[in-house]
């Protein structure tokens, strides 16, 4: 094993149980064969964190270390690791398919039997170890013009890229995306990279709106503005009277699932991107669904392809993600960044 200077212990970040996160000291990890471990140095708060912060989720048996959202510099490598040298910046997802199951031989890699089972968690620490089946699939090189906190983005920006190559849209397709997190305005600023038009994006948070907004999201919409029938009206006006091409859910609420369908047009898609807890039950208009053949889609992971194409989007700066992040904390502050969102400030930390 080949590695740099590194401390024997190191800081990570646990969630206790849902509400109560601590920061422990423990041993740095040591790199597999084919694996590598990274000196974080930067790891963004992402929703599925917020959800097993606040209810517990069930990825994330708990005590567990968590984060997934990361890039850093490698310190270790594991034997046989080649296209990676110690001091390399890179950027990574927290999982890969396995290659070899069912799905993946049938070219759905991101439904792999195994990848939940084979995910790395723990970028909320100092070091993190990234074994060989992510590095050989998932792992790029930073380039230098790159910040590390831009290429932090590059998991949550690869479940967006998902969400489109499964709705398989035309060029300059009319998207509305509801809900104004980190996610919706991910899928918003996508939209006009992928599809070169802009989406319309609803949603009911002033500062987040005016976030995107300052992004250049040409059409930001205020839910509160308006009641559902007249919402519903305003998007078949602004898209020519016909309704939206996809529409894409990024609240993950049982209404706003329930009311989605209303905004696409006939032979519209929807993608039912923020998920729900187990167990919920929705209900949908059937009449509307069969005679108007509204598909409904919901996105879930990424698969290696949409890893590659999120990188590009990155690498090419063609979609502006670090005025997504609210502030920044020291790791012994994590329990803050959480509490922050928690209450409903801010988009990501």
């Amino acid at each position: 094993m080949t590695q740099s200077a590194k401390p024997e212990r190191m800081r990570a970040g646990y969630l206790l149980a849902p509400g109560e996160i601590v920061v422990r000291d423990e041993l740095v990890p040591s790199a597999e064969a084919g694996g590598v471990v990274v000196r974080v140095r930067a790891a963004l708060t992402d929703g599925t964190d917020l959800k097993a912060f606040r209810r517990g989720h069930p990825q994330m048996p708990m005590p567990t270390r968590f984060g997934h959202e990361f890039s850093g510099d490698v310190v270790a490598l594991g034997d046989g690791v080649t296209g990676f040298s110690v001091g390399d910046a890179i950027m990574c997802v927290h999982s890969a398919p396995c290659a070899a199951c069912p799905w993946c031989r049938d070219g759905e890699e991101h439904l792999c039997e195994h990848v939940m089972e084979t995910k790395i968690l723990g970028a909320y620490a100092d070091y993190i170890a990234v074994p060989p089946h992510i590095l050989a699939r998932n792992a790029f090189l930073k380039p230098a013009n790159l910040s590390y906190e831009a290429a932090a983005f590059l998991e949550p920006l690869a479940c967006v890229v998902h969400s489109f190559d499964l709705l398989a849209l035309r060029p300059c397709s009319r998207v509305v995306v509801i809900g104004d997190g980190g996610f919706g305005i991910l899928h918003a600023l996508a939209a006009r990279a992928l599809l070169g038009d802009e989406a319309i994006l609803i949603g009911r948070r002033r500062e987040r709106l005016v976030l995107a907004a300052e992004l250049g999201l040409e059409h930001v919409v205020d839910a509160r503005d308006f009641d559902e029938r007249e919402l519903i009206e305003f998007v078949r006006s602004a898209t020519g009277g016909r309704g939206a091409d996809a529409v894409i859910e990024c609240t993950g609420t049982k209404a706003v699932w329930e009311s989605a369908p209303a905004y696409a047009r006939r032979g519209g898609s929807v993608a039912l991107f923020g998920g729900l807890p187990a167990g919920t039950r929705v209900e949908f208009d059937a009449a509307r669904l069969h005679y108007d053949e509204i598909r409904l889609l919901s996105p879930f992971h990424f698969s290696p392809a949409a890893v590659r194409r999120a990188y590009g989007l990155l690498v090419r700066g063609e979609v502006d993600v670090v005025p997504l992040i609210t502030a920044r904390f020291e790791l012994d502050r994590l329990a803050e960044a959480f509490a922050a969102l928690d209450a409903g400030d801010g988009v990501k930390y």
